[in-house]
């Protein structure tokens, strides 16, 4: 298996340090819904860890939370609710998404603000070797200890100085530097240290929490070309200057971003489609193979008509896995060990889930015309199902994936909090429900806040379930449910 190492710039033989392979993702900043530019990015690590762990390795994967930042100050301080209100509500919608993708879920989720000690201790250790300064009530961190800064990025010290410049208000020895530790403002969260109270800059969070989860050497530390500098760059000189020049991180990798037109898709730009209005279009396997279907380290445009193909590939693979065979008069059966052998050749040369995919469509087409000739297509579907899974794929239509009736109780605890209705006891005090359950005893207390003319609660309950994915429909025979395409 060999795989794309930003650092040394080629392909590299991939043999990790021990029994357990070590993955770090960069996570999501909760303070808005994951776009389909997430969508790409943790589609495609989910694909190396389910590939991985297929190939005979353990995986331990660890994400983080960056759920203290400035973008989530300042949004939070925007909408007039706590920090933890906006992390929590926009965590738990992230997580609801990457159920719907058939993404695996990471085995450790640290979150910034559960492991500030970690950081405290990091920065603290870097003051101590001399690689980090205190001003007032700042840490920053001193760049021009590091000989090798920029290696990752490929950047020579002289260049980036060219750009750089001491902010109104900083007091760094070096425009270089760059910030470990915030001091606080008034109104913001913030922790007791050393230094005063404050709150961890972006970049010492992951060196702190990689570090205490998985060592001082990683395997694979993955994310998007976005933040190779100054992000990644900089969790670099923090790691190894505060290990003792440890390598931090034996292979990153990372993917290449999602574009619409000719920006990248991005918050700060609001060029955007949320995962949840993609998901309205097209199934998952529909979005997992638009992702797949490319390099992961090259750009991906969104386009409707490229997702629309998308989900007609889908649909193709689909009925392929999910025909029947009969032992037809032909005799004989598919031969399948050619697509397998190509099928994991391509992944094992940098995870070309491109070449993946299209092994898939091939094998597809092989069963469809064993089919129509009457041979044994039976152990094709299963290696279809199989290698397909290793891609995230369920060969689930739309209509048939299970509803989460989470969101759903969620919805109904709310409105009955707002009104007493016996419709909505049983869901309200936490029985285990089904969705179809919790979904006809909403219908029917919306029916009688409209007969009680609470017609802006009635709304509500239709307009939340719309945002669910439910669509109602008044008849003369009573109100129905259905899912939104």
């Amino acid at each position: 298996m060999k795989v794309f190492n930003s650092l040394s710039g080629q392909k590299e033989d991939f043999i990790p340090q021990g029994d357990v392979v070590t993955m770090y993702v960069c996570g999501i900043n909760p303070y808005g819904d994951a776009h389909i530019g997430h969508a790409l990015s943790y589609i495609f690590f989910d694909v190396v860890r389910r590939y991985l762990e297929f190939s005979g390795y353990k995986v331990k994967h660890v994400q983080n939370i960056t759920d203290i930042e400035d973008n989530i100050v300042e949004t939070a301080n925007r909408l007039g609710i706590s920090v933890l209100e906006l992390t929590q509500k926009y965590t738990a919608r992230y997580d609801e998404d990457m159920a719907a993708l058939n993404v695996l879920p990471a085995h450790i989720y640290p979150r910034a603000m559960g492991e500030i000690d970690k950081m405290i201790e990091v920065v603290q250790g870097l003051i101590d070797k001399g690689f980090a300064y205190a001003v007032g009530g700042n840490v920053y961190f001193r760049v021009r200890n590091v000989p090798d800064y920029g290696k990752l990025s490929k950047r020579s010290l002289e260049s980036m100085m060219a750009g750089a410049r001491v902010e109104v208000g900083e007091e760094k020895e070096d425009p270089m530097d760059f910030i470990l530790w915030k001091e606080s403002k008034p109104g913001e969260p913030s922790w007791e240290s050393p230094w005063g109270k404050g709150r961890p800059g972006w970049h010492i969070e992951c060196s702190a929490m990689s570090i205490k989860y998985l060592g001082e050497t990683l395997d694979i530390h993955g994310g998007g070309q976005d933040v190779v500098f100054p992000h990644h760059e900089n969790e670099i000189a923090q790691s190894e200057s505060f290990t003792g020049k440890k390598p931090f991180v034996k292979y990153w990798m990372h993917n290449g971003l999602m574009q619409m037109g000719e920006e990248k898709m991005s918050r700060s730009v609001g060029n955007l489609i949320t995962i949840r209005e993609a998901l309205k279009k097209c199934s998952a396997d529909g979005i997992r193979i638009f992702v797949l279907g490319s390099y992961y380290r090259s750009p991906l445009t969104y386009t409707e008509s490229a997702l629309e193909a998308a989900e007609r590939g889908a649909e193709r693979l689909r009925q392929a896995a999910q025909g029947e065979s009969e032992a037809g008069s032909a005799g004989g059966s598919v031969d399948i060990e050619p697509y397998r052998q190509r099928f994991i050749e391509a992944m094992d040369d940098d995870f070309n889930t491109a070449q993946g995919i299209a092994t898939l469509f091939d094998l597809a087409r092989e069963i469809n015309r064993a089919d129509e000739s009457g041979l044994d297509a039976g152990k094709a579907r299963e290696t279809l199902r199989e290698l397909g899974g290793l891609l995230g794929l369920t060969f689930i239509a739309p209509e048939e994936a299970p509803l989460d009736a989470e969101p759903l109780r969620q919805l109904a605890i709310s409105i009955s909090e707002q009104v007493a209705k016996v419709s909505l006891k049983g869901v309200a005090v936490g029985e285990p429900l089904d969705a179809a359950t919790i979904i006809k005893s909403l219908i029917e207390t919306r029916r009688d806040l409209r007969k009680d003319k609470q017609f802006q609660l009635a709304d509500e309950i239709r307009n939340k379930l719309g945002e669910l994915g439910i669509a109602l429909e008044d008849t003369p025979q009573g109100t129905i449910w259905k899912r939104k395409r």
